[in-house]
């Protein structure tokens, strides 16, 4: 539970550095341009955010070999507080009274879950469903590059939507890995559906983050990000909570989830602030 929510602590500073750099880079090209990746690595900011996605990583990583998605997805949402926070304190952003209460509401609920949840499944799912996994990713990129070609505010929340089912995407590939050796990550088609959910679920956020709403995009990110997987580890995967806990978990799950969506203004911050320019000394005629 720890790696978790340090894993939440870590996508959360790191979004808020990404919409910065996403904000930063103008793009006025229909569609969803791929190019825009490579602009973003020419941004500190943008490269700093990534090394904090690999630590975020490896600790999500951790977390997903002993909690079941439901718990995991649920805390990776709310690193939407992390963000919210990170806004507070660094761009003078402020959080209202309902804000404020919706930080509790999204502590509370993941308190609730995991008081309730009881260990992961022990399926890992057949190899059909890792090749099932690998071709839905794949499919994603169709899914995205036709939800950028839709007219706003359609577009943003689709690609909010399609960037959330990448990133669900991605921790349900990582869930259902049986072994973490070197041998069976090459061989096994989750791996590959891990890097390419991920890859393609960055790309279509940053790409809502620069012409949308950012409560459209990160609402439906949040809901693409943990509703499913969460349905997936339950139904097919095997993940279930404490015996009589069901409620709880139901519960704690609808909770954290409302909270991060009251939140999700806080899905992109601001640029900062540039120095204003110095004015122009008038010249003096004559010298």
């Amino acid at each position: 539970m720890l790696c978790a929510i340090f894993a939440a602590v870590c996508y959360g500073v790191a979004s808020a550095m990404q919409a910065v750099a996403a904000r930063g880079t103008p793009d006025d090209r229909p569609g969803v341009d791929p190019r825009l990746l490579f602009r973003l690595l020419g941004q500190w900011r943008y490269l700093l955010s990534l090394v904090l996605d690999v630590v975020g990583l490896v600790a999500q990583v951790t977390a997903l070999r002993s909690l079941p998605l439901f718990l995991v997805q649920a805390s990776m949402a709310a690193s939407i507080v992390v963000t919210a926070l990170l806004a507070m304190r660094l761009f003078g952003m402020r959080l209202s009274g309902p804000e404020w209460a919706s930080v509790v509401v999204v502590c509370a609920g993941l308190a609730m879950l995991g008081a309730a949840a009881q260990s992961e499944g022990a399926g890992h799912g057949s190899r059909g469903f890792h090749w099932a996994l690998l071709i839905a990713a794949l499919a994603l990129a169709v899914l995205g590059i036709g939800a950028g070609r839709l007219p706003d505010p359609a577009r943003t929340a689709a690609l909010g939507l399609v960037s959330g089912l990448g990133f669900g995407a991605m921790g349900t590939a990582i869930r259902v890995l049986p072994s973490l050796s070197l041998g069976s990550l090459i061989t096994d088609p989750a791996t590959y559906a891990a890097g390419v959910a991920g890859v393609l679920a960055g790309w279509f956020y940053a790409s809502a983050l620069q012409r949308g709403g950012v409560v459209a995009a990160t609402a439906m990110m949040l809901i693409g990000e943990t509703v499913p997987p969460s349905v997936v580890g339950v139904v097919l995967l095997g993940d279930h909570t404490r015996p009589g806990w069901v409620p709880v978990a139901v519960a704690g799950f609808a909770i954290a989830l409302a909270g991060a969506l009251v939140l999700a203004r806080f899905g992109e911050i601001p640029k900062p602030p540039s120095a204003p320019a110095e004015e122009p000394v008038p010249e003096v005629a004559g010298g």
